[in-house]
């Protein structure tokens, strides 16, 4: 199993947000993806939301930092660590714009992205941009087909049910011949959807029980990754033992790839307890090795 971390800052849930991140910025950010990327951790996030309306980000938070421009700045300060959108909607963008936008930030990166996809809920932000919300899921399906016939080629082909294109030259493209796709949802139907066109499921909002249910009678395609959350913020240096058994709990319901969110009070209380975690973590078979 490898071990990634839930970028702090760059999402601010009004539940889970430390203090000192309200006032954090970029230079935090990238402190914090340095000590990650020195000790061999598997990967960053940054996730996607263009405007939340007000009354939803009371609850659910209205920081969103742009995982474009966020992650192509953390791309010029790492060397290793791959850079995963966690999630882009799908419905809010042509396929050719990811395969344009996100295919120069592999090749910048030196191939390190991972594209996580989500088929989003939002319905007031798809009203507000235009971008068609019943018919989500079907788009997300055709766009998916798409991005893996266009990612890392020149000239890309495809015609699908919603999005048909070819004689057009997309350059930049993506360095990696695969771009790895790792699909984000909470139901049957996203696994399928993970096993049908990516290389990786990202469930949220699932007890450790009912994952393992549906990973059980699930046909998982050789070499795709199931990552899972590691729960809530774990506490290395305070809380060893909970930090071990969070480690083992997603490794045993059958995570390839475990993302932690973590405790701290200011930005080098956080890399110490990177620091802390990324002891333990070896402790309990963790590969930080990149390759």
């Amino acid at each position: 199993m490898h071990l990634g971390i839930v970028t702090p800052v760059l999402i601010q849930h009004p539940n889970t947000r430390a203090g000192w991140e309200s006032s954090a910025g970029i230079n935090e950010v990238a402190q914090i993806a340095e000590t990650a990327d020195r000790l061999g951790f598997h990967h960053l996030t940054c996730s996607e939301h263009i405007a939340v309306p007000e009354a939803i980000a009371l609850e659910r938070g209205g920081t969103y930092w742009d995982p474009l421009a966020t992650l192509g700045f953390l791309a010029a300060r790492t060397d290793n660590i791959r850079l995963a959108t966690q999630v882009l909607v799908l419905g809010y963008h042509h396929p050719l714009e990811i395969a344009k936008r996100y295919g120069t930030l592999d090749r910048v990166s030196n191939g390190r992205l991972v594209l996580g996809l989500g088929v989003g809920s939002l319905e007031e932000e798809f009203e507000l941009i235009g971008a068609p919300f019943e018919s989500r899921g079907s788009r997300a399906d055709d766009s998916l087909a798409a991005l893996r016939v266009s990612l890392s080629v020149p000239c890309p082909e495809f015609h699908g049910e919603f999005y048909s294109y070819t004689g057009f030259v997309v350059e930049p493209h993506a360095l990696q011949p695969r771009v790895p796709l790792w699909i984000g949802g909470r139901t049957k139907r996203s696994l399928r959807r993970a096993t049908t066109h990516g290389d990786g499921w990202v469930p949220f909002g699932l007890q450790l029980s009912e994952l393992e249910e549906m990973l059980a009678v699930a046909t998982l395609p050789d070499g795709f990754d199931v990552v899972l959350s590691t729960g809530a913020a774990l506490d290395p240096l305070g809380d060893s033992e909970s930090t071990s058994r969070a480690l083992a709990g997603v490794r045993d319901a059958g995570a390839t790839i475990a993302s932690s969110s973590i405790h701290a009070t200011d930005v080098g209380h956080y890399c110490d307890q990177v620091n802390e975690l990324h002891r333990i973590a070896l402790s309990e078979g963790v590969d930080f090795t990149t390759s």
